[in-house]
């Protein structure tokens, strides 16, 4: 017995002392909030090939992808390479398979990443963007501690950090990364007491130097067509502060915006925006639906005499904290074909030159990155990989303020296991190992610089023995196209669409 009691007790002690290092270490959010019992994660981790392969064959669970992209996105955040023993378990011979065409001639790749410039002709203060950015996520959906590390790490690296719509807040501030400041419906942070949009209000927080640009959100990928929500329990003091709307009551943004309900009043408010802001860069973004409207918006810039300096496209796969599932599964366009709509759309229209587009919905690898860039976009954003670098294990627990990692959650216990410093350095470090791949990638295919990509370098299997390129698979416009005589894929919506009216 006495025996038994020391064994027990050296178990105790050593078990006390685990737990004290859980709880005063920094690297590990999980061990942090769930001391001794979080390292249970870490050793599914370890056996995880082999519990997914289990699942596998029992049709459980059939990604093995998703898992191979979270191992890259956790291994480039850490500072690793990020690469995988064996070969692809893919099957390269299903159909939908896609991949890149690599040249017998590969060059180096360059030592700087090219930077798209964005800023039309209307524009004075144009921006340099990255290949790959932080796409929009709100404070509230996040943590204080999770927008912290993640303007941390965009400061470190050169990257913008989009707000999402819930404003501005100080701790978007105070690491100084540059931020594209997203307004919604909810017009939160410029809004008047009615929720309406106060143009004074945004010209003061338009003109700091840490707003590089200005995006109008019209629709996100998750959920097109819906206001946002969140739960009454996360509207604290300093949320409703950053956004202008009452503590602790659920906060609604409508699902249409009230500043313009026309493509040209869209047209002219992005005009006006961009004169309240000294002339900084101002786009929009959406999920694609109806392609009749998307060229009502581009008729309306011919009709106004302006563009958007950007148009961030939002694919149907793009991410949530909470949405109807109705919506995630059924409601909007998948992100490559809206992105070759929009391309399209602006290269028949002449106007392709003066807008840039940003293309965000599981942009994750630098592989990701390539694809859209030959679909159509000049740069990317990414919020779930951004969310994994610093800690996100996918707990779905987004909207139950109940996030184990602390990087969904308002409570001040659970966000503490969310070490910015630690995660600063992950965001930055995941961000730059994946844009350096990307053009280690374009550099075996024998490009230099994003503008000599084009469709033939991108293959998808159509059958289980034949390969087509994007140029043989889809319609590629030339500039003015649709001016001149829209071919038959685009004449009948061509003449459907109005810049006076968003109806089909």
């Amino acid at each position: 017995m006495k025996i038994a009691a020391k064994i027990l007790t050296g178990i105790g002690a050593g078990l006390a002392g685990l737990g004290i290092r859980d709880v005063l270490q920094r690297e590990h959010a999980v061990q942090r909030n769930y001391p001794v019992v979080g390292h249970l994660r870490y050793l599914l981790e370890d056996i995880r090939p082999e519990v997914q392969q289990y699942f596998i064959e029992r049709n459980w669970d059939g990604r093995p992808y998703d898992r191979d992209v979270r191992s890259v996105i956790y291994q480039r955040a850490k500072g690793g390479l990020g690469e995988d023993p064996f070969g692809t378990e893919l099957d390269v011979q299903a159909i939908g398979y896609e991949y890149l065409v690599h040249s017998v001639a590969p060059l180096d790749a360059p030592d700087d990443p090219p930077r798209p410039v964005v800023g039309g002709p209307d524009c004075t203060q144009p921006y340099a963007m990255a290949l790959l950015n932080v796409s929009a996520m709100s404070f509230g959906a996040l943590s204080a501690n999770a927008v912290r590390a993640l303007n941390g790490g965009a400061a470190l690296g050169g990257f913008a950090h989009d707000t999402g719509e819930g404003g501005i807040s100080d701790y978007h501030r105070e690491n100084g990364g540059d931020l594209i400041w997203e307004i919604g419906s909810g017009y939160f942070g410029t809004r008047t007491d009615d929720g309406r949009f106060d143009p004074a209000r945004f010209a003061d927080k338009a003109s700091d130097d840490q707003v590089k640009c200005v995006a109008v959100k019209l629709s996100q990928g998750a959920k097109p067509g819906v206001g946002g929500v969140l739960p009454a329990a996360k509207v604290t003091a300093e949320i409703a502060a950053a956004r202008g709307v009452p503590v602790g009551v659920k906060c609604v943004s409508p699902a249409a915006h009230s500043a313009f309900s026309t493509p040209i009043e869209l047209i002219e408010f992005i005009a006006r925006l961009r004169e309240l802001s000294g002339g900084k860069p101002v786009g929009f973004k959406l999920c694609v639906g109806s392609r009749v409207e998307l060229l009502a918006i581009v008729k309306a810039m011919r009709t106004v005499g302006t563009a958007p300096d950007f148009i961030v496209v939002d694919g149907s796969e793009g991410g949530t904290g909470a949405a109807p599932l109705e919506f995630e599964n059924s409601v909007g366009m998948p992100l490559t074909f809206g992105l070759m709509d929009v391309h399209n759309a602006l290269v028949g229209a002449g106007l392709r030159d003066r807008v840039r587009v940003g293309a965000s919905g599981k942009v994750s690898t630098g592989a990701d990155i390539v694809k859209r860039l030959i679909q159509g976009a000049d740069y990317t954003n990414a919020a779930r990989a951004m969310m994994m670098a610093i800690g996100c294990i996918q707990a779905q627990r987004c909207h139950t303020n109940k996030c184990p990692t602390g990087v969904t959650t308002q409570s001040a216990w659970r966000q503490r296991a969310l070490d910015v410093p630690t995660k600063t350095l992950r965001v930055r470090n995941y961000q730059q190992a994946t844009v350096t791949e990307a053009m280690r990638i374009m550099a075996a295919m024998g490009v230099a610089d994003p503008p000599a990509l084009d469709p033939t370098m991108l293959r998808q299997n159509v059958s289980s023995h034949r390969s087509a390129s994007y140029a043989e698979l889809y319609d590629w416009l030339a500039p003015g196209e649709l001016l001149d005589e829209a071919p038959a894929a685009w004449a009948g919506a061509w003449r459907s669409a109005s810049p006076d009216t968003f109806a089909r």
